[in-house]
């Protein structure tokens, strides 16, 4: 990429500005995007809802939320409760976002209402309105990373890199939520919220706003009336000293990488993991599999990976190995503008789509 020594200005990164106008003029508002080829008979298949899978992993899910908040609670006061409260926090803090994810594209569950259960706790965990970040994910898949269209770009450049660090504990990025969450509680949508919230949903949207800002009120309340942090330490804290997982593994899923592109393959990154970690992650790892075909459900990703990974580049082979492509990567884009990462195709892949108008198989990536 064409090298610029001076340092990168801030993008426009807003929905309701001029990146946004460029977007759409350029063509990269709702886009066809290029997906690997497979055949519909194994994309069928790849794509059936099962109960079964997040029905067993939510039982463990909730099972272990109770065995350590337990030990928590049990052991309170003394050095033992640590452990407990450490993974108690992970459990709440970071598994909550992939539960969130996945139920929020519905394909968790085939039962819509084990669905919907699970997502309205999810974000209630993760700080999220579960109005407004359903069709802002929705967004984040039709326009993933576009500037001016995409609402949760995290690497906005120049990238701060304080910032980033402070994530991992939760400080900086719990009170931000918490000020959505209050502006929306007092029926404030922001312009952004409103370019991907349709009107209908807006009164939703305050509605679960006011039910989250009133638990945390009575959670509040809990803690000034027994004098303990104890009631925070269960409920909104874990937000705070658990998420580290969440953004250990989320940073590295778009990194570094391209934006303004119509190829997952530039923009997004699949890592292999340990097994922990993918069960906390919901195999979010494989997330150029993700967004190519997001109705693929999380149990089956592994399979959709074995499948394409001819048209792929490379996954990383750990989480070390991503963090150690990605950062130089972003510290290089902040002084080289429009820089990034672009990641060697094997000899079976098709080459990257570059060309807006570059055809691709159909929409759908589908063979017969």
């Amino acid at each position: 990429m064409p090298y610029d020594a001076t340092l990168v200005e801030k993008r426009d990164y807003s929905l309701t500005g001029p990146s946004a106008t460029l977007a759409i003029e350029r063509g990269l508002a709702s886009a066809d995007w290029y997906h690997s080829e497979v055949p519909r008979k194994q994309m069928k298949d790849l794509m059936q809802r099962r109960d079964g899978p997040a029905i067993r992993d939510t039982l463990i899910w909730f099972a272990l939320l109770g065995l350590t908040a337990w030990g928590g609670i049990q052991f309170w006061g003394s050095w033992w409760c640590v452990p407990f409260w450490a993974a108690y926090g992970v459990l709440y803090g970071s598994a909550c976002d992939s539960r969130w994810h996945e139920c929020g594209h519905g394909t968790a569950f085939r039962t819509g209402w084990m669905n919907d259960v699970v997502y309205h706790i999810a974000s209630f965990m993760v700080m999220r309105n579960p109005v407004s970040w359903r069709w802002s994910h929705a967004r984040h898949h039709t326009d993933t990373i576009i500037v001016g269209r995409d609402a949760e770009i995290a690497f906005m450049h120049p990238v701060s890199i304080l910032l980033n660090v402070l994530h991992f504990i939760g400080v900086v990025d719990i009170w931000q939520w918490l000020k959505v969450l209050l502006r929306n509680a007092v029926g404030n949508l922001s312009p952004d919220e409103r370019n991907y919230i349709p009107e209908a949903e807006a009164g939703k949207a305050i509605f679960w706003a006011r039910v989250h800002v009133a638990i945390y009120a009575v959670t509040l309340a809990a803690a000034i009336y027994w004098r303990t942090i104890l009631p925070f330490m269960l409920i909104g804290g874990p937000r705070i000293y658990g998420a580290w997982h969440m953004f250990l593994t989320g940073m590295i899923q778009h990194g570094g990488l391209a934006e303004d592109v119509l190829d997952h393959r530039l923009n997004s990154r699949t890592c292999l993991m340990n097994p922990i970690s993918r069960w906390i992650y919901w195999n979010m790892n494989y997330h150029v599999e993700h967004h190519m075909f997001p109705m693929v459900p999380y149990h089956a990703l592994p399979r959709l990976h074995a499948l394409i990974k001819g048209d792929l580049p490379a996954p990383c082979p750990s989480i070390p190995a991503a963090f150690a492509e990605m950062v130089p990567a972003i510290l290089r884009q902040r002084h080289e503008k429009g820089y990034f990462l672009r990641k060697t195709l094997p000899p079976t892949a098709r080459p990257y789509r570059e060309d807006l108008h570059q055809t691709v198989p159909d929409r759908d990536g589908l063979k017969e």
